[in-house]
């Protein structure tokens, strides 16, 4: 199984809940979205993907790469500024906010805002908020979501954009604030089965996912449920 980087704790306590209940543990990949859809296209050995957006999910689509009817909605999430723990930092979201001023000398953490969802996501909520032209040559590009959500935790960014549910595992940063909903366009993971799959358990956890305990699971860790 693989999926997006974005899902580490959840994800992992799904499997785990369902091996209690006899099954075989899913192995999973963590990566971002971009990364793994590729991987997927090349011919990487897998039964399922979850994205952490409809647009590489599309991408495999286009490619005949998905079984049919196995594509759903799965989760939502919210886009958020973290900085260190330890900073005193303060600064409201909105439009033309002082992002810039507020980096200092310092860099903006955020996954890569040319393929990865999350950095997609908020080079799209700088843009509608008047401020990515101001901070477009300032910003440390990680490989995925939470190695951006690292160079915020080791101090060596003093703010980052991750999502909500990364924050909220990682002690080692803050939430300065939330983006407007508004922003950018809605953060969903969809979640399919391959088309080449052939595990006999895939569908079984893919439906257990979705149901009302595998939605509890996710709750648990702040994503929203569709």
């Amino acid at each position: 199984m693989l999926a997006a980087a974005s899902l580490q704790e959840s994800l992992g306590a799904a499997a785990d809940a369902w091996a209690r209940r006899g099954h075989p543990r899913p192995v999973i990949s963590f990566a971002a979205s971009s990364a793994l859809a590729r991987q997927i296209e090349s011919g990487a050995p897998a039964d399922m993907f979850v994205s952490a957006d409809e647009v590489w999910m599309d991408y495999l689509a286009g490619r005949k790469l998905l079984r049919g009817g196995t594509r759903v909605p799965l989760l939502t999430n919210r886009l958020v500024l973290v900085a260190p723990a330890g900073s005193k930092l303060r600064l409201t979201i909105g439009r033309g906010f002082p992002l810039a001023r507020a980096l200092g000398k310092g860099r903006l953490a955020m996954a890569d805002p040319d393929a990865v969802p999350a950095g997609k996501y908020g080079r799209q909520a700088l843009t509608r908020l008047g401020v990515w032209h101001s901070v477009k040559s300032r910003i440390a590009r990680a490989e995925n979501v939470r190695a951006a959500l690292a160079f915020v935790a080791r101090g060596e960014a003093p703010l980052g954009i991750v999502y909500a549910t990364d924050a909220r595992a990682e002690p080692g940063v803050r939430v300065v604030g939330t983006f407007p909903a508004a922003s950018h366009a809605p953060i969903t993971y969809p979640v399919a089965l391959l088309a080449r799959s052939t595990s006999r358990d895939a569908e079984a956890f893919r439906r257990y996912l979705v149901s009302p305990q595998g939605k509890a699971i996710f709750r648990r860790f702040g994503f929203g449920v569709r």
